[in-house]
């Protein structure tokens, strides 16, 4: 909706920070519309269909992996099938058939990190998302890149007992679990294996610079400050905000923020409290 841009670049502007430019790549027309709308007042704002090559600064991916799109396994007794989707007497249906040799390599990959899956397990392979991110080292000569998602370290994403996988539909607010419900209208989500996209990314030559939770990033970023800073008419509702972006109930625990980059000496502050790079190995 171009609100992110919008308050980055007001909070910027507070500390004196300047803005070159702010790059949005957006694909949606209507999206597009609607953000040139909100972000009028700031001309430096520019519109891609493809991040830069050669781009100097910060790349900010805040829930796009999560809707690129998986490939969907299920462990069987003679091996790994693939899941896809057939038409039958007329309607949309699930079928398998055998993986090919990436899908089947990509779960012996998982299976040495978490032990076997057993016989009916299913889960996705977020094949697309890490190829995006290694091609990231294309694009970002010298910087960072914050990706922000839903996830997982590997060991947790695959845990035996998520016997069927996170993919998630949403319509109208309503969640469910069934993606060939009104086939086309679905945002359909999975979450991410945050141990493979670290190791795209340093297959490709980026760093791997942190790794935490929202709630530590934000913590550590100054979150608690910035409530401070309101007047004590809007403390109560900014603190029921916080909480949802805090809390381990909510999205405090669920997203997980990553940092990759290249030619980065200086120290991330979001990172100084709570790193968990340990965990993707």
């Amino acid at each position: 909706s171009g609100a992110l841009a919008r308050d980055l670049m007001g909070e910027l502007a507070r500390r004196g920070i300047a803005v070159e430019q702010y790059a949005i790549v957006e694909v949606s027309a209507d999206l597009r519309d609607r953000q040139r709308a909100r972000l009028a007042a700031h001309p430096q704002v520019a519109w891609l269909d493809a991040p830069p090559a050669g781009f100097d600064g910060v790349i900010l991916a805040n829930e796009v992996l999560d809707v690129m799109p998986v490939r969907l396994f299920v462990r069987g007794d003679d091996g790994v099938r693939e899941r896809g989707v057939v038409v039958r007497d007329g309607e949309l249906a699930f079928a398998d058939r055998i993986a090919d040799a990436t899908l089947a390599a990509a779960v012996r990959g998982i299976e040495s990190a978490v032990g076997p899956l057993p016989p009916g397990y299913g889960s996705e392979v977020g094949v697309v998302a890490a190829a995006w991110t290694a091609q990231l080292a294309a694009w970002l000569a010298r910087g960072v890149a914050l990706l922000i998602d839903y996830g997982f370290p590997r060991r947790e994403d695959y845990h035996p007992q998520r016997l069927m996988g996170t993919l998630m539909c949403h319509y109208r607010h309503r969640a469910h679990a069934d993606p060939l419900w009104l086939p086309g209208l679905n945002d359909i989500t999975a979450h991410i294996d945050f141990t493979a996209i670290a190791d795209a990314a340093h297959g490709a030559g980026l760093d791997v610079l942190g790794y935490a939770s929202q709630a530590n990033f934000l913590i550590s970023g100054g979150l608690l400050d910035l409530l401070q800073r309101e007047s004590p008419q809007r403390r109560p509702q900014r603190a029921s905000e916080v909480q949802r972006l805090v809390s381990e109930a909510e999205m405090g625990e669920l997203v997980k923020v990553l940092a990759v980059g290249r030619g980065v000496d200086l120290p991330l502050v979001g990172f100084a409290r709570g790193d968990r790079l340990h965990t993707l190995g």
